[in-house]
């Protein structure tokens, strides 16, 4: 009777990772109730709280309230230590932890650091957990320094720039999205310098952790043997075409709106900053309602494809929607295989992408209807601005998430939490443990389209 009990309780490993980021999201609400954190006479209710809370634990950005008019420097640095666990992982930052005081990590520990980092083999998860905490580390070294050392041309303290410069590269390296200039990056509209160091550390960040660990290792080591993996190739490619794409639609279609006016290098600075933070960042350099119906309809389509797997952003991810239209030409031609880059994609990862993207289609359908009731002030476009901007972990707003009611929040905080713990994690903690079927049906088909 024990063992059967002890049989039944068991959690498979996602079920527990998605546990262990509610732990995280609990802590967080807890912090950021500790005195001090909000300014005096500024009242911060439990729903709103817990909303912060999500929202930086997922590195999304989005807020009910302006941060720089509601936090203390102490709430700040509150902020950004939840933005680093949001960012590196929570398995990955009590790994790292663990590690520090010499423990051994065993095989359960291992899963679970494969699951949180999407990787497909447990082997090595642990040596590339320590590169990812590093090169993290170092992005943002190198953005605070590089940032601050320049915003002493905004700021008339060497603390303020840097308290300004360290917030703005660890916020733009995770993805987070959050600002404490109460104005996203729209004070640095024409600060092309600023705006390009954002875009390199929101890149870093989006791009995907072991992309990163192996330009390293080609960077450093020199060895002619060195081949770059598929998922490297395929993320890069994509993530490339992805921004190139973005930024000539912006620059089309709000040439003859927001952009009216303009010299070139402002539109396409502008249109590149916001084609790369729509992968997740959620900066912004000038206000979004002054975009075009169509621009916000495209802008939430790449906000819903998100960045890379294995990164600290959300969405359905690069491979998936890379997968998915290689798989639409490939059968287009008559071919079921999708073969690329010298390699073939297995069965197994084409049926994982349709059923994310389905999965992320429903969800998304389903909020859209909901706040469509909960928030009948906003229009459609705006609601699916706003549903795509959670659920890619991005953080843009067309200026309702400070309206949300109360359901409208809390169908923001899911959506915030799924794309950060990932569709594949999500659809396994509902289905539990797999079984093999033990017997199978004739097969028969079925007339399709």
């Amino acid at each position: 009777m024990a063992q059967k009990s002890k049989r039944e309780i068991n959690i498979n490993p996602f079920q527990l990772l998605v546990s262990f980021y509610f732990i995280a999201i609990f802590i967080s609400f807890l912090s950021l109730r500790i005195p001090g954190v909000y300014k005096e006479g500024k009242e911060v209710s439990i729903i709103d709280t817990l909303f912060t809370a999500v929202s930086a634990v997922s590195v999304t950005g989005l807020t009910v309230f302006d941060i720089a008019e509601t936090f203390t420097p102490f709430g700040i640095f509150v902020l950004l230590i939840i933005l680093q666990l949001g960012a590196i992982g929570v398995m990955s930052l009590g790994t790292f932890l663990w590690l520090l005081l010499g423990k051994k990590i065993g095989m359960r520990e291992r899963q679970l650091i494969m699951i949180d980092f999407n990787q497909n083999s447990i082997a090595g998860v642990v040596h590339l957990l320590k590169e990812i905490v590093k090169i993290l580390f170092l992005i943002e070294a190198f953005g605070a320094f590089i940032l601050s050392v320049h915003f002493t041309r905004y700021f008339d303290t060497w603390g303020d720039a840097v308290r300004n410069g360290i917030f703005a590269a660890i916020s733009a390296t995770t993805n987070g999205g959050f600002d404490i200039t109460g104005q996203s990056l729209e004070p640095f509209h024409s600060d092309y310098f600023v705006q390009f160091i954002t875009m390199i550390l929101i890149v870093l960040g989006a791009i995907g952790f072991p992309v990163l660990v192996e330009l390293k290792y080609y960077l450093l080591n020199k060895d002619p043997a060195f081949r770059f993996s598929l998922f490297t190739k395929i993320t890069t490619v994509t993530y490339g075409v992805l921004f190139v794409v973005g930024t000539f639609v912006i620059v089309v279609v709000e040439s003859l709106q927001s952009f009216k006016g303009m010299p070139w290098h402002e539109k396409m600075f502008t249109a590149m900053f916001h084609s790369v933070s729509t992968r997740s960042a959620g900066f912004t350099t000038m206000d979004l309602t002054m975009f075009n119906e169509a621009t916000d309809i495209f802008l939430s389509f790449l906000m819903f494809v998100g960045s890379s797997p294995s990164s600290v952003g959300g969405g359905i991810r690069t491979t998936t929607f890379a997968i998915a239209i290689l798989f639409l030409i490939n059968f287009a031609n008559g071919r079921k295989e999708i073969q690329i880059f010298g390699r073939e994609i297995s069965m197994d990862d084409i049926f994982r992408s349709f059923a994310v993207i389905i999965l992320a289609f429903f969800m998304v359908m389903t909020a859209s209807m909901i706040l469509l009731i909960t928030e009948p002030y906003a229009t459609t476009n705006e609601i699916i601005f706003e549903i795509t901007s959670a659920f890619g972990t991005c953080g843009m707003t067309l200026g309702i998430t400070e309206k949300l009611s109360t359901a409208g929040k809390l169908v923001m905080m899911i959506l915030m939490f799924i794309g950060r713990v990932g569709l594949i994690s999500f659809l396994y903690t509902l289905g539990g443990k797999a079984n093999k079927p033990k017997y199978r049906y004739p097969e028969e088909r079925v007339i399709i389209g």
